[in-house]
């Protein structure tokens, strides 16, 4: 019922004209407005109408950015912080006022124990949602599908070099992993144990990247 709640709301959100720019420069970074009126089947004139639209209400904001070649810098639609504001936080406020207290009140021991308690109970639950005899680049699928179930807006793919690829568009608990860096190092643990693999993260929203972004490699054998 959870995950059906959440299809619906995310299909929702995909006939307002306004949202569905939102999900685009969210999941795919900054944009033309000829590429969004691409995206969205209608023309550039009318995309730039709509993004004008929303600059004014502060969810976007046009950035200029110099072409390869010759010519007038090119200009890129960004999502402001309100833009971004506009998805699902995990009650950000209440959950860094929460960890501010249970700091000074019981001390960093006392949210290293929640933390711990939350990887345990998460690693549990994804084993039981992945299967483990399956190849590496179904369990990564899997591993995607979940995330986004969760609000974390996460895509896969597979390089040239055979690595795999999950990024995830949004962190739906970024203000408790601001307070507590513990919660990031968790779920990089977690990603781990239940992919079995080498996992190195190389973009981090906590850091100024607009995305999560991990490399994902088969774990070499262990040394005879």
């Amino acid at each position: 019922m959870v995950v059906q709640l959440k299809q619906e709301k995310t299909w929702k959100m995909r006939q307002s004209p306004v949202n569905r720019i939102l999900i685009l420069l969210k999941t795919e970074g900054p944009q033309l407005a000829a590429t969004i009126g691409g995206a969205l089947g209608i023309s550039s004139e009318a995309a730039r109408q709509q993004l004008t639209k929303m600059a004014e209400e502060g969810l976007v904001e046009p950035v200029a950015e110099a072409s390869a070649g010759r010519g007038r810098p090119r200009q890129f639609w960004h999502l402001t912080a309100a833009g971004n504001r506009q998805f699902p936080d995990g009650h950000a406020h209440l959950t860094a006022a929460l960890l501010a207290t249970m700091v000074s009140q019981l001390g960093q021991d006392a949210v290293d124990t929640v933390i711990s308690a939350r990887e345990t109970d998460t690693l549990r639950r994804y084993r039981g949602e992945i299967d483990a005899a399956a190849d590496l680049p179904s369990r990564v699928a899997r591993l995607a599908a979940i995330r986004t179930q969760e609000g974390y807006m996460a895509d896969h793919w597979q390089e040239d070099d055979g690595s795999l690829m999950l990024v995830e568009n949004h962190c739906p608990i970024c203000a408790a992993a601001s307070a507590c860096a513990g919660f990031c190092r968790s779920e990089l643990e977690t990603f781990r144990a239940v992919l079995g693999a080498q996992i190195d993260r190389e973009e981090h929203i906590l850091l100024g990247a607009r995305r999560c972004a991990y490399r994902i490699r088969t774990a070499p054998a262990p040394a005879a």
